[in-house]
């Protein structure tokens, strides 16, 4: 209850933005080591049981989880590729990644969430369009 009201609230803040900086894993280092504290475990002992334990999703699970609910949520700001060209291919329904020059802004939020979007589990892409039960068989699988 304490991670949820102090920790959690703080991680989540922004996700969508800063999870795929290069600092985030200082961050998944200190939720690593609030998580060791809470439970009572030795400071190298390893958090994967303790994370299924407690039922906190990890931080780069917390940013996945942002960014397909993001789109799950704004499904006007992604294209397919029937719109961009107008041709009915095979892949004329997947969502069609911008073409982008600078590395920043493929890491953003712009690229990043279709590219995250597309590896997902088709059964779980099927599940896009009820938010809740999309959202509750993404944490079962963390």
């Amino acid at each position: 209850m304490a991670y949820f009201s102090y920790i959690h609230s703080i991680v989540r803040y922004g996700i969508i933005f800063w999870g795929n900086a290069t600092n985030s894993c200082k961050v998944f280092k200190l939720q690593k080591r609030v998580i060791r504290i809470i439970s009572g475990a030795e400071p190298r002992a390893s958090c994967g049981g303790l994370f299924r334990k407690l039922e906190i999703l990890p931080v780069p699970s917390q940013y996945i989880l942002s960014l397909m609910l993001f789109i799950i949520d704004n499904p006007n700001n992604c294209q397919t590729g029937l719109e961009i060209h107008g041709l009915h291919t095979r892949s004329k329904n997947q969502l069609f990644i911008p073409i982008a020059n600078l590395t920043s802004v493929q890491k953003g939020i712009t690229c990043s969430h279709i590219k995250i979007y597309k590896s997902l589990p088709s059964n779980i892409l099927n599940l896009t369009n009820d938010r809740k039960l999309f959202k509750m068989s993404y944490t079962g699988i963390f």
